[in-house]
């Protein structure tokens, strides 16, 4: 009975030298079947300089329901394009970095403060957000009053530096065409001038020379 349960300890310890084998790291390093390689991934924003980068939560007003619908929580942003000037405000789903808000800041849009909340604030803009241009007004709530301050007082300024833009491009272009006017009531005045100028030259030779030509006789 004593040997049989000898050999039966002796027959598990080599069974466990054995697993202890099988673990056993060799060093040895083996190269992966398929070698993967990094990819550049563009986010369409690289021409672009964001002159705002704040976390918020939007929404959008149905008019169906008669209701705000969330669109999304992540970051806004305010993105200045490198070469025409252009601010567009862009905001993406902090986990699956879905767009939920995307158009250009122009001229004629305004920030106003929301009345319900100070952390909030709402406005009208044509979006892009769905692969279609939109008629939208988006609510954004902030975590705090600060940072709703700040969305604002940049929204406010982007808008208004691209109208004052648009004032002088209009002026411009005014000026330009009273310039061309004046150009053509200049041109109009020479070729009068022109006209109405006495014969010289030959016209009084001819004159004279007739003038002197005897009357024929009846």
């Amino acid at each position: 009975m004593a040997s049989t349960t000898t050999e039966a300890t002796n027959e598990q310890r080599d069974n466990t030298n054995n697993n202890n084998d099988d673990d056993e790291d060799t060093g040895a390093q083996i190269a992966p079947i398929i070698k993967l390689e990094e990819v550049a991934v563009s986010t369409g924003e690289e021409n672009e300089d964001a002159l705002i980068d704040l976390k918020a939560k939007l929404y959008r007003f149905d008019k169906d329901s008669n209701q705000w619908k969330e669109r999304g929580a992540g970051t806004v942003k305010l993105l200045k394009n490198k070469h025409s000037a252009k601010v567009r405000l862009v905001m993406r789903q902090s986990k699956t970095l879905k767009i939920c808000a995307n158009h250009i800041v122009s001229s004629t849009m305004s920030v106003q403060e929301h009345a319900g909340n100070e952390k909030s604030c709402v406005w009208h803009a044509t979006d892009f957000a769905d692969g279609e241009l939109k008629d939208e007004l988006f609510c954004i709530r902030f975590a705090s009053l600060e940072n709703c301050k700040s969305f604002m007082e940049m929204f406010q300024e982007v808008a208004e530096s691209h109208k004052d833009k648009e004032e002088n491009k209009d002026a411009t272009v005014a000026a330009d065409e009273l310039e061309k006017l004046s150009v053509k009531e200049k041109k109009t005045e020479e070729e009068t001038a022109v006209k109405t100028e006495p014969a010289t030259g030959n016209e009084e030779a001819k004159a004279e020379k007739k003038s002197e030509e005897p009357e024929s006789s009846t």
